[in-house]
């Protein structure tokens, strides 16, 4: 038992190996989850936007509602910041030594992956249903349409990101718990 070392506690203060961070799945699956939101993010400001050509004023692509566009938007800016936040906890969480803030670390993963997955779904019927009744006349020229499509795909595919984080966040709360069940029993007896 002297060269088995815990998780948490025998790896921190540890040297940060970029490379094996990029490699590990839940980095790669978050990454994604980023890229797409700067995607969703992209088109929406990009071309989300038009107007008639006897008209000043621009309107939302997905029929002309704005709470569609504004939903995109606000989701894949939320979306964005919220994987920067956790791409650092992920880089700063082999430091955490306490099993218990460990386990808080990656309830909170769980939580936020699972309601970001619900959250793409909900926006990815939304827009799919503004952009199936847009109407041919509030677009005559078909511009900014190629946009409005990336938008919905990239919801779709976001979907599935995030709930891929979430099961992969369950299986590292398995380790996490598994880590907190081995200190409790083989704990050093104290003196």
């Amino acid at each position: 038992m002297d060269g088995f070392q815990v998780y948490g506690a025998g790896k921190a203060g540890g040297a940060f190996d970029p490379l094996t961070f990029i490699r590990q799945p839940q980095t790669v699956v978050r990454i994604l989850c980023w890229l797409f939101s700067i995607v969703i993010l992209g088109c929406i400001a990009n071309e989300g936007y038009i107007n008639r050509p006897e008209e000043v004023e621009e309107f939302c692509i997905f029929n002309r509602n704005q709470n569609a566009c504004n939903y995109a938007v606000s989701m894949g800016t939320l979306c964005f910041l919220c994987c920067t936040g956790f791409l650092a906890l992920d880089i700063y969480f082999p430091q955490i030594t306490g099993v218990k803030d460990r386990k808080k670390a990656v309830m909170a993963d769980i939580g936020v992956s699972a309601l970001w997955s619900v959250v793409w779904f909900v926006g990815f019927c939304f827009l799919a249903n503004q952009w199936q009744v847009s109407k041919e006349e509030d677009n005559p020229l078909n511009e900014g349409a190629d946009a409005a499509r990336a938008t919905i795909i990239f919801s779709f595919f976001s979907v599935f990101t995030w709930g891929g984080l979430t099961l992969l966040s369950l299986e590292r709360l398995k380790r996490v718990s598994f880590e907190e069940e081995y200190n409790k029993l083989f704990s050093p007896p104290l003196a």
